[in-house]
């Protein structure tokens, strides 16, 4: 089994999920997530590491952890295996309770800690355990909106400050942020993942990758190193391609033009760099199929490894796109 990717710095945030073996629950009773918060705790003064959401559901949990130090392995190997230990001993078992090691995604901070924290407190909605996250008493949502007296260990200060200078306006905001969304409209941040272990813009994830993962090669035991391209929108791999082209968007959208080769490239590198499907992708581009987008995919990587000059124009093409 490839072990996950893990970049861990000063400074960082993390959203950390662990889930039951088999899927199965594991918390059973008010006395376990009273245990597995205490443990919680004590991972914050033994670690210095900063809680910033969790949600216990019932056989996973959430966490938004950032990191006084380079350690997110330690403080997390820490808790889950203190935690697995009570709950052997109290029901007399043995053998793993968590699924594997635990999922940790880098998030850029600025950017997604607040959908991710709202993602976060709105789970027990959406799996219909309690009609509005106030209700749920084993989430840090409460200690927002002022229900219940936040512990020491959460920190809910720099969340709060985002929503309004003061405290009262700031948790009015934030539940309004929260509570003012349709759960059926709710998204996952973690939809745009890129390379299955970091959320962020491209400008985060090529610091990340220049600064911690540019002298690393293992990535034959490592399989996210070859997967880290950042997710570029369609309109702007398209706006791009316009303007190289001087022609406008509709005519890279229309189909059926003979010898159109924007919207050549285009497709060519809308599969390449936005991580949509062939199905999507068929959908933006006039209506076409996902095996016409593979075909016409295929066609021009065939063309671009036996032209230079082609493979000169879709390289200049694609540098522009992300360095926009």
């Amino acid at each position: 089994m490839a072990r996950p990717l893990r970049v861990e710095y000063p400074g960082a945030y993390y959203h950390v999920i662990n889930r039951g073996n088999a899927g199965e629950d594991i918390f059973h009773s008010i006395r376990d997530r009273e245990k597995f918060l205490e443990y919680l705790e004590k991972a914050v003064e033994r670690f210095s590491i900063i809680i910033h959401t969790y949600c216990l559901m019932t056989n996973h949990y959430h966490l938004l952890i950032e990191t006084a130090q380079a350690n997110l392995s330690l403080a997390m190997q820490w808790l889950n295996v203190s935690y697995a230990a009570y709950y052997n001993k109290k029901r007399q078992r043995s053998g793993h309770l968590f699924q594997g090691r635990f999922k940790s995604v880098l998030v850029e901070a600025d950017e997604y800690l607040k959908p991710l924290s709202r993602y976060i407190h709105l789970n027990p909605v959406k799996a219909g355990m309690v009609n509005s996250p106030g209700e749920f008493s084993w989430s840090s949502y409460p200690a927002f909106i002022g229900k219940i007296k936040a512990p020491d260990w959460l920190e809910t200060g720099w969340l709060l400050a985002t929503f309004g200078r003061k405290k009262k306006e700031a948790v009015k905001n934030y539940k309004a942020y929260v509570e003012g969304i349709e759960i059926k409209a709710l998204k996952d941040p973690e939809e745009d993942i890129i390379g299955g272990f970091i959320l962020g813009d491209i400008d985060f994830i090529n610091w990340v990758k220049d600064t911690f993962l540019s002298a690393r090669n293992d990535e034959k035991e490592i399989p996210q190193l070859k997967r880290l391209k950042p997710k570029i929108s369609l309109e702007k791999i398209l706006q791009v391609v316009s303007d190289e082209f001087g022609c406008s968007k509709e005519k890279i959208l229309e189909k059926g033009r003979k010898n159109n080769k924007a919207r050549v490239l285009a497709i060519y590198l809308a599969r390449d760099l936005s991580g949509a499907t062939c199905s999507k992708l068929g959908d933006y581009f006039g209506g076409v199929s996902g095996a016409a987008i593979t075909v016409r995919y295929n066609k021009v990587a065939k063309e671009v490894a036996e032209d230079k000059r082609l493979k000169r124009k879709v390289e200049k093409i694609k540098a522009r796109i992300i360095n926009i």
